[in-house]
């Protein structure tokens, strides 16, 4: 049989290379689950890894989904090495999206400030949703700072907290009155609509905004005493405390890091492929984040292939739907899929196969021989 046998030292190819082989295992088991639903394996591997990238349109709806998972799972990335835990962007996305939506409300209207910008206004919409997604993320911030509230509690529950707000403003105070009853906000102006990067295509400058906050977050977690200051945090609570760094620093910076980038993505959500608000703003991509920062070893590179392989399962999913009759929460079996193939590859990371004989005893191992011309080291005495 086989046992895990713990390493000496942490495998370093394996690291690098546990997410292609939890990705292979995950096409795999792909691949059985096709079989078994009674569809061609090749097909839908085709929809799911050949359509999202066949052409510019595609590519242009790849980029759609892809940015919000980038831009969160930036701000996760930095949580999760400062050792918090922050499990709420959804939530804070959600909140990101309203604020945005708010200030795109007010163009056209006259109002002081907001309401003759013209264009000028989408620079605000995308402040407001960073303000936004950090005041909701200094809540959670708030609570452990001085209650030593459970943040992962605080922040999952502050999620549905976030959902009723935006149900009783689209139901309510925000409803379109010419909208025929349906709960939705009125629909955005033209000049509060994201800028996009091409005629015909839905891909907007958020991507370029994506590609620029990867940029700075490499240069803050690898080049910068604060990012340091954080991950030192994280890994050794015991040294950071002795060097000087502050633990309660370190845990509002995280928090509104990654607070302001989930807001981030949900004002460019909403200004962008929405363009109003309604009930169905909240899309899954805070937890889905949560995946993609883990699989691109919460490294900003890695995010971003690990963001674009997990929008690629969303449109895969959509496609199936439409074109094979399979259902849409195939896209939710994959991404638990890579998840637990994930978890089940890193083991390795630490530890190695080796077989044992049933019944057999596994010895300690020897201790290492003295050097050939050198005396033993006493034994140390009190």
């Amino acid at each position: 049989m086989f046992k895990l046998e713990p390493r000496p030292a942490p495998s370093r190819w394996l690291s690098l290379a546990s997410p292609l082989l939890a990705l292979a295992i995950t096409v795999a088991v792909g691949v059985g689950l096709f079989m078994l639903l009674g569809k061609d394996p090749l097909r839908g591997l085709q929809v799911f890894f050949v359509e999202p990238v066949k052409n510019a349109y595609a590519l242009s709806e790849l980029s759609i989904k892809a940015t919000p998972l980038i831009l969160i799972a930036l701000g996760l990335a930095v949580c999760f090495r400062s050792n918090v835990w922050n499990i709420g962007a959804e939530g804070q996305f959600v909140v990101g999206a309203l604020c945005a939506g708010w200030v795109a409300m007010q163009a056209g209207t006259g109002t002081p400030l907001l309401g003759n910008l013209g264009r000028a206004i989408v620079p605000v919409i995308l402040l407001a949703g960073v303000l936004g997604g950090m005041a909701w993320a200094a809540i959670v911030a708030l609570l452990r700072d001085r209650f030593n509230a459970n943040e992962i509690l605080v922040s999952l529950m502050l999620v549905y907290v976030a959902e009723m707000l935006l149900s009783y403003l689209v139901y309510g105070p925000w409803k379109d009155p010419k909208g025929y009853n349906f709960p939705q906000t009125i629909s955005f102006l033209p000049e509060t609509r994201i800028p996009r990067l091409a005629d015909g295509l839905r891909a907007h400058i958020g991507s370029l905004i994506a590609l620029v906050a990867v940029a700075g977050f490499w240069l803050f977690l690898f080049r910068s005493l604060r990012g340091f200051a954080l991950q030192v945090g994280g890994l050794a609570p015991a040294a950071a405390r002795y060097a000087g760094f502050s633990s309660r620093a370190a845990l509002w910076t995280a928090l509104a890091v990654s607070g302001g980038m989930a807001g981030l993505a949900g004002a460019l959500e909403a200004a962008g492929p929405l363009g109003q608000l309604s009930p169905y703003v909240p899309a899954g991509y805070g937890f889905a984040a949560i995946i993609v920062a883990y699989v691109g070893r919460l490294h900003p590179v890695g995010i971003v292939l690990s963001g674009v392989l997990m929008s690629m399962f969303y449109i895969g999913g959509e496609l199936a739907q439409s074109r094979m009759g399979l259902p849409k929460s195939l896209t939710g079996v994959f991404q638990g899929l890579l998840l637990f193939s994930l978890l089940a590859c890193d083991t390795l990371v630490n530890h190695r196969l080796r077989w044992q004989r049933r019944g057999a005893t596994s010895l300690p191992n020897p201790a290492p021989a003295t050097p050939p011309g050198k005396a033993a080291a006493p034994a140390w005495k009190p």
